[in-house]
């Protein structure tokens, strides 16, 4: 819009060289901090690889921040040609081209940037023709990022092929996927083999729930307006509550799912991370070490969960898609409490389910009541106005929403009625905005771990976790119908609250 008005008032040679230098500072902020580097995705023909981190690789192509000296390098068991992988990622990005303007000319030049690998982790075969790719611009100042995009068990494969390689170099840079462990001993088994050929400097553990705009923006929101961090406590903070709800089920996922459920899926790293960023202290330096201090101080507070701070539930249908009886939950709801001093007294409720009534990933922070209401009606207070609430949408449609007490307009007294603010990044700001994914992968290049997990932290959740599967162990799930959200009304109504469910979009 600036930019727009700047333009307005130019004549036409003033406003070409103004798009220009606008353009230039644009791209010269996206670029900050990067370097060519190269990203070797071990298992380039996967799921993963094709759904999420190609495309993302090719949206930040698109926008300047990879360019030609970048390489790109696909390895699998597979032996594929590049024209039969080109077919293969391209249905993957074609929202770029219906709605990011990219052209056939983008597509190419993309396309060039890659590089096919056959690759057995296992057995080694390919490592002497992945060494020599790397080594044609082995450079000090290049980072390597190899990114397993494998199954977590074929981490200590992976790394000590790297090694033997003599890839696993000061300026490589290792990147692995949840799940890291089906418990706390299998994740500190896993995480022992890659610190055994990585520094810990050099791994990011990525939650792409932590990539997200308005993940971001919550830590903005808290840590530059006053206006929120001083309220940011139990002194004027009810309750508060995080969702993640999922309209689908386990699809083709079954046996993976089965084997974790909805406690070792989700609430393990992507719910904990919610939890550790709303009730997080200010870091001294806006720095990885030190934003993941604080995270990591918030997991060692929260207090062991009894059997009665835990409701889990199971979708109808799930044992006829899974072929079996199962006891493994579909949905789970928790209530955490911080025991800390700005925290204690004031429950989080977390949930997460799938095949609910909506997609919505939301964090309502309900604030206490006010103390007096002079807006008496009879001698008796308003006890239909709700307590005001601030609502971070994470997905979709992210935005951030104020539900206040306003006056509705006209004569007739002081009629209250509630009213919102609403900043939808969506109607805000007219650029797209990027997946999370995009942001991560350029991190990486960066080499700024904020946005990662580090390894103390992913043992303390299990620390949480593991108790808490030996809680519900045995107890068969609720059965509930798919469409509704879920059957942990009771944990919230022990407590006089209820769910806030996420709003339309």
């Amino acid at each position: 819009r600036w930019l727009t008005t700047m333009v307005d008032n130019m004549t036409g040679e003033q406003a070409d060289h103004g798009i220009a230098d606008a353009r230039e500072a644009d791209i010269k902020s996206l670029t900050k901090g990067l370097v060519p580097s190269d990203y070797v995705i071990i298992g380039g023909t996967g799921d993963l690889a094709l759904r999420k981190i190609l495309p993302a690789l090719f949206w930040r192509y698109l926008d300047g921040q990879i360019t030609s000296d970048y390489r790109i390098a696909a390895a699998s068991r597979r032996d594929i040609s590049p024209e039969d992988y080109a077919g293969m990622l391209r249905p993957f990005c074609e929202d770029a081209f219906s709605g990011g303007g990219a052209s056939e000319d983008d597509w190419t030049g993309f396309l060039a940037l890659i590089s096919m690998i056959t690759l057995d982790v296992q057995g080694g075969a390919g490592g002497d023709h992945l060494a020599g790719f790397i080594n044609e611009r082995a450079d000090s100042a290049r980072p390597t990022i190899f990114y397993l995009a494998i199954a977590p068990s074929l981490f200590g494969d992976a790394t000590r092929l790297l090694r033997d390689c003599g890839l696993a170099t000061p300026q490589a840079r290792l990147v692995v996927e949840k799940p890291l462990g089906h418990d706390g001993a299998s994740s500190r088994a896993i995480n022992a083999e890659l610190a055994e050929i990585f520094d810990e400097s050099q791994i990011y553990r990525i939650d792409h729930y932590l990539g997200k705009e308005t993940v971001q923006n919550l830590m903005a929101l808290r840590f530059a307006n006053v206006i929120f961090e001083t309220q940011w406590n139990n002194n004027h903070i009810d309750h508060v509550q995080i969702t993640v709800a999922e309209t689908v089920g386990v699809d083709n996922r079954a046996a993976y799912y089965d084997a974790y459920g909805a406690i070792r899926d989700m609430v393990q790293n992507h719910l904990m991370q919610l939890v550790c960023l709303v009730a997080m202290e200010p870091p001294s330096h806006f720095n990885a070490d030190q934003v993941r201090d604080e995270k990591l101080r918030v997991l060692r507070a929260i207090r062991p969960l009894s059997a009665g701070d835990i409701s889990r539930g199971q979708y109808q249908e799930y044992a006829q898609e899974l072929g079996s009886p199962s006891d493994t939950e579909t949905y789970v709801a928790m209530k955490l409490a911080i025991d800390n001093w700005r925290w204690a007294g004031v429950p989080f409720y977390i949930r997460t389910g799938k095949k609910l009534a909506r997609r919505a990933s939301e964090i309502v922070i309900t604030f206490k009541q006010r103390p007096h209401d002079i807006f008496q009606r009879n001698g008796g207070g308003d006890i239909d106005s709700p307590p005001n609430r601030l609502i971070i949408r994470l997905q979709p449609s992210e935005g951030l929403r104020l539900q206040l007490i306003s006056k509705e307009p006209g004569p007739g007294g002081m009629r209250l009625f509630p009213s919102e603010l609403n900043l939808s990044f969506g109607d805000t700001f007219e650029a797209r905005l990027p997946d999370a994914y995009e942001r991560l992968l350029m991190d990486t290049a960066r080499g700024n771990q904020t946005l990662f997990m580090r390894r103390d932290e992913v043992f303390a959740a299990w620390d949480i976790i593991d108790p808490a599967m030996k809680l519900v162990a045995g107890r068969t799930p609720a059965l509930y119908r798919s469409g509704t959200m879920g059957p942990a009304d009771d944990l919230l109504a022990a407590d006089g609250r209820s769910w806030i469910d996420p709003y339309d979009d």
